[in-house]
């Protein structure tokens, strides 16, 4: 229970039609959660706007209200606080209902089109095996220490975010690391937080279904780093035609990382391996799990952030030699015949390449690379035919299938990825809309040796069909296919 004039600290308030002189049991912003006592944030969403559910909060209980324009008949009973942006409100009356908690430890935010759960987590595996109590809000999974909480959204409601930030104080974590989308920079659920770092990885094409423009998408990531205060660091990816866009008007501490470019911290493949790769980080050797250029950018990066977070190197290096990745991030398996399998997450243009390319440069001339992809439904769609496009730079057979085809029809979506196939490819690729008889096909399809590659869902374990979540998990299909005979 907090009193309500001391969580409106730093919040603009324009009007205030009551008396703030009350205490408030708990925050919402959607009215069926609210219970007598609550304050209730009308924010204006994507798909509805809190100012409709105003008098239904209040007849549930709601003590307070947060709005952006107020109600034309009002009760005395009722404060109501008139703000120019009640999203930005939701993320500061949040952090500050509970006691702040992004300033009592270290948080470090990733951000990028790919590879923010990969370097976040990475992170998270990092800093605990150099002997921290470390927290992880990430796509695949909320942490604190060794406890899992689902996790729901990239990055979760203000509400959410700082009661998990607030339990990670409890629990005694130094840092916590977590994704941050561009959906949650524009829709203010990071507002509030004290950010003691922050990381780019690279921005290509995806969400334009969200930010119409890729301009505005790169405007979203921007902001995150121009929020920024004179104590954090700004950790970019040189290499990206857009990393340094980052940093411009950012007031914190800039720091680059690169392959290819004079990055402060810089990085090269000495050796690749299907079980892993020979890094050179700042003239150190180190062998590591992980597989790929990508994978490479993504190790740099945790590398610069840890030592910006003054660690020392040799430690540094000698942890990063057992760290693991995320699950559905290039997961490998091996049928009892020889074909092998790879899980992952990737669901952009850019990541699919990345992918592929690096299978590419480690097969040899008689594997095949047979690929599985779909695009997901209610979601940017001018990126589905360049998926089927990259996917055919390095596949030798491509299956086009469904993802989470959402409240679309699977054909149509399909249709749209095979648009990216040129007329001379129609004889590599395969359409079957069922996703698990497209794996197993590409199964029938691979000889001892070959590569089937199963992208786009990695850890997902449900397919949305229609609003419904149904059971669905690529890898433990793979795995059942590679084991029926």
């Amino acid at each position: 229970m907090k009193n309500l004039k001391s969580i409106l600290h730093a919040i603009p308030v324009q009007e205030v039609v009551g008396q703030l002189d009350v205490e408030v049991v708990s925050l919402c912003f959607d009215s069926r959660q609210v219970v007598f006592g609550s304050l209730f944030i009308a924010v204006r969403g994507v798909h509805t706007d809190g100012h409709l559910f105003i008098e239904k909060a209040i007849a549930f209980g709601a003590r307070a209200v947060i709005v952006e324009e107020l109600p034309t008949e009002t009760l005395d009973s009722v404060v109501y606080i008139v703000v120019a942006d009640s999203a930005l409100a939701l993320g500061i009356v949040a952090s500050n209902f509970y006691d702040n908690p992004s300033k009592k430890l270290k948080l470090v935010g990733v951000t990028g089109t790919n590879g923010k759960t990969t370097v976040a987590t990475l992170l998270f595996q990092l800093f605990s095996e150099l002997g921290y109590h470390v927290g992880l809000l990430s796509t695949v999974q909320n942490q604190i220490g060794d406890r899992i909480i689902p996790a729901t959204h990239t990055t979760p409601d203000p509400i959410q975010l700082n009661h998990l930030l607030s339990e990670m104080v409890e629990e005694g974590c130094d840092y916590c690391f977590m994704e941050v989308s561009s959906h949650a920079v524009v829709q203010q659920r990071i507002a509030g937080l004290k950010f003691t770092g922050a990381i780019f990885t690279n921005i290509t094409h995806d969400h334009l279904d969200f930010h119409k423009t890729f301009s505005s998408y790169i405007k979203a990531k921007k902001k995150f780093f121009d929020d920024l205060d004179t104590a954090a660091f700004a950790l970019t990816n040189e290499d990206d035609r857009n990393g340094q866009v980052m940093l411009q008007n950012t007031f914190a501490y800039k720091k680059t990382y690169g392959l290819h470019s004079g990055a402060d911290f810089s990085a090269r493949i000495v050796e690749s391996h299907f079980d892993g790769m020979l890094m050179n980080i700042d003239g150190h050797d180190v062998w590591v799990k992980l597989v790929g250029g990508f994978n490479a950018y993504n190790l740099l990066a945790v590398y610069g952030a840890a030592i910006l977070l003054e660690q020392e190197t040799v430690r540094v290096l000698t942890a990063m030699s057992v760290l693991t990745g995320a699950e559905g991030r290039f997961e490998t398996m091996k049928a009892p015949n020889g074909v092998f399998g790879i899980v992952d997450y990737a669901h952009t243009p850019d990541a699919v390449e990345n992918v592929l390319q690096t299978i590419e440069k480690l097969r040899n001339e008689s594997q095949q690379i047979i690929t599985v992809l779909g695009c997901g439904g209610d979601r940017d769609k001018t990126k589905r035919p360049e998926m089927s496009q990259s996917a055919l730079r390095y596949s030798d057979r491509l299956i086009i299938t469904s993802d989470n085809p959402r409240t679309e029809d699977p054909l149509v979506i399909i249709k749209e990825m095979e648009a990216g196939v040129a007329p001379e490819q129609k004889s590599k690729v395969l359409s079957i809309a069922d996703r698990k008889e497209a794996i197993r096909v590409a199964y029938q399809l691979a000889k001892p040796g070959d590569i089937i590659v199963v992208a786009g869902k990695g850890h997902e374990k449900y397919q949305e069909v229609n609003g419904v979540r149904h059971h669905f998990d690529d890898k433990e299909i793979l795995e059942l296919t590679f084991n029926e005979e």
